[in-house]
């Protein structure tokens, strides 16, 4: 069987904050995926926590059992996901001082 690989962006210089979600993502034919998160600006404080959540028809959710992941500041942030099932989306949240807010790219990758 060929492998086949793909990189979708899913946010372009976006503004988080508090809790947030993505869209959901169709990645049935996939049998890996990589969360990545840029973070290109991050008010003073702010931390990134992230995690993924998994769907069999994109309308109700259950979350992955890849553990969160966190980072503190501008910089790349990596989530690797194993097992993925049909339906993929990031979920997050900014904490930190009140209305702490981080700019960010948000790309998902999929390989099968």
């Amino acid at each position: 069987m060929l492998s086949r690989a793909f990189t979708a962006v899913i946010e372009r210089n976006v503004s988080l904050s508090g809790d947030f979600w993505t869209e959901p993502y169709e990645t049935a034919w996939a049998a890996e995926a990589r969360w990545f998160i840029h973070v290109l600006e991050a008010d003073r404080g702010a931390t990134l926590r992230v995690a993924s959540d998994i769907s069999p028809e994109g309308l109700t959710w259950c979350p992955h059992e890849a553990l969160p992941v966190t980072l503190d500041g501008p910089g790349l942030l990596s989530l690797p996901l194993n097992n993925v099932g049909p339906w993929l989306r990031l979920n997050g949240r900014v904490e930190g001082p009140e209305g702490a807010r981080v700019k960010a790219i948000i790309y998902l990758t999929l390989r099968g």
